[in-house]
């Protein structure tokens, strides 16, 4: 059976019955038959002509080709869908070339750099206009190190980087180097502030240093009565640690400067200058033992003091509860 769209119902067309042939038989014919059928290829009209071996090609006046070319597209054309449907999805959109299309930018990109592209304006990040360029020049000029809590001027001690980004942390061999006299022409009073629990502290802790596990402790020792110095030229530094100053001894300092800048007017403080040993007394010792007393160390998480610790923590619960609910009290009798 031939191809739906080529035969015609009936069996009539381009395909005529061929004598000798059993049955009704067809016998396709050659392209040059199909192309005469389709009107592209005028048929020879001498004898013998019919087979389509001859045939010569001829042109169409503008009038005649339309009906041609329906005819032939009829021929071809998928019964299942209609010529309306074809024709607007054989036709290429057209777009516009002066336009940058996603691929094109793409493709811009990635040969950036080659002649005749031309690379695509980058962000440019300008200076903030906060401060006039005089005043930024004259700070630069005079310390390049960052100022202290009151801003009278820059930190003393060198410091490191630490776990706390807020909070200024020294080395051990700093530590040492203010315990040596080195800075006595500047330090007149360095306060060093052990916030370990009490067995710790007795295990084992920096010469010279004060211990005061307890907020209240703190709170007691230097803001009661503020540490002032004799020469005004002269600083009062504090420094604190714990075992590993990783959370009591950062915390503490916090707590230090916040009740310092709530009894004070801003921005003067009793203790400005703030540092927090790096590593503890745990990474202290091992290398400075000569400036410990007595010459140990005892964790935390000792195995004979297993109790002390569990009162200490629940002492410090507790006192952190109190504190919590003091602080809510004032602020409703404030309102």
């Amino acid at each position: 059976m031939g191809a739906p769209g080529l035969l015609p119902a009936g069996g009539s067309g381009p395909w005529p019955p061929a004598e000798g042939l059993r049955g009704g038989q067809r016998q396709p014919r050659g392209l040059g038959h199909v192309l005469g059928c389709c009107g592209l290829l005028e048929l020879d009209p001498r004898p013998g002509g019919s087979s389509g071996a001859h045939g010569t090609l001829v042109g169409f006046s503008p009038q005649q080709r339309p009906a041609k070319r329906s005819k032939c597209r009829q021929l071809f054309r998928s019964p299942s869908m209609p010529s309306s449907v074809i024709r607007p999805i054989l036709k290429r959109l057209e777009r516009p070339h002066d336009r940058d299309t996603p691929v094109k930018t793409k493709r811009r990109r990635s040969v950036a750099g080659t002649p005749g592209e031309v690379a695509e304006p980058k962000a440019r990040l300008m200076r903030s206009r906060s401060f006039c360029q005089e005043e930024i020049e004259n700070m630069l000029a005079n310390d390049h190190r960052e100022l202290i809590g009151d801003f009278s001027k820059a930190y003393l001690l060198q410091t490191v980087e630490g776990k706390h980004q807020d909070l200024k942390y020294i080395s051990p061999e700093m530590m040492v180097a203010v315990l040596s006299g080195q800075f006595s022409s500047f330090i007149e009073s360095c306060v060093i502030v052990d916030c370990r629990y009490p067995y710790e502290y007795e295990g084992g802790h920096i010469k010279g240093a004060v211990n005061l596990p307890m907020e209240q402790d703190v709170e007691e020792f230097l803001l009661k009565k503020p540490i002032v110095p004799f020469d005004a030229t002269k600083r009062v530094i504090v420094i604190f640690h714990c075992e590993f100053s990783s959370e009591r001894g950062p915390r503490m300092c916090r707590f230090v400067r916040e009740k310092d800048r709530a009894c004070n007017e801003y921005p003067h403080l009793h203790y400005p200058e703030l540092y927090v040993l790096k590593g503890g007394y745990r990474e202290f010792f091992p290398q400075y033992q000569a400036h410990c007393e007595p010459q140990d160390y005892r964790p935390m998480h000792h195995a004979d003091f297993k109790e002390d610790l569990r009162k200490c923590r629940l002492k410090s619960r507790t006192w952190a509860g109190e504190r919590s609910r003091r602080e809510l009290y004032s602020r409703l009798n404030n309102c």
